[in-house]
């Protein structure tokens, strides 16, 4: 199997944008491929953008972003209050805001939510990010969840053990308000990697799962 690299001419820096509805999607949709690319590379740069979030999970988005961006050479975090559930129904505001933050930055690469994903929320910050987007690479993202929308990803990023309970460990120590939650345990989480890593014979036994659209090369 070819393997594909993220490269920059020399000099320029790695710009990630990654884009989540709620405060932990990014961390589970993505978190382990950004925490690999940063032990690995010394400049990039990530924005990280939260776009529901409220009260004690405001505190959590922040202070997770931190532990996952540590490495980069920049970061830039914010967390916006949209309506968690309503997304659809505040989908002007929400389109302003993509608007806004295309004038901010133009991204190398976007992590950003599934088109599939049976979160109507979700859905949303998909679609909008491609009619934002427009020629970016775009690398969707999953989200375990009750609804089982799991799918058949077609990109997918090798991770080792390391890095894999890293990212798990991080999730369960910072999201103190969703650990009443059935679907939030450890094992869930890896095993999620484990079975990515099966289906991409990753050396290290781990792999997060992306949906890629376009690809030039």
């Amino acid at each position: 199997m070819m393997k594909m690299e993220f490269s920059r001419q020399e000099g320029q820096t790695l710009r990630i944008l990654c884009l989540g509805a709620h405060s932990d999607d990014i961390e589970l949709g993505c978190g382990g491929t950004i925490l690999r690319l940063l032990s690995e590379r010394d400049d990039v740069e990530v924005h990280w953008v939260v776009l529901g979030s409220s009260s004690q999970r405001n505190a959590e988005a922040t202070e997770s972003a931190k532990k996952f961006l540590a490495g980069s050479v920049k970061r830039y975090i914010t967390v916006k209050n949209f309506r968690d559930g309503y997304f659809p129904f505040i989908g002007e505001k929400i389109k302003d805001y993509f608007e806004q933050l295309k004038k901010r930055v133009s991204p190398d690469i976007i992590f950003s939510h599934y088109r599939h994903d049976l979160h109507q929320d979700h859905r949303i910050i998909s679609e909008l990010t491609w009619n934002t987007f427009r020629n970016h690479l775009i690398l969707e993202y999953e989200v375990l969840k009750y609804d089982g929308d799991m799918s058949f990803p077609n990109f997918f990023v090798p991770l080792d053990k390391e890095i894999s309970r890293k990212k798990v460990a991080y999730i369960v120590e910072t999201f103190q308000s969703q650990r009443e939650k059935d679907w939030f345990t450890e094992d869930a989480f890896l095993s999620v990697l484990r079975i990515r890593g099966i289906e991409s014979k990753s050396n290290g036994g781990y792999a997060e799962g992306f949906y890629c659209r376009k690809l030039i090369i």
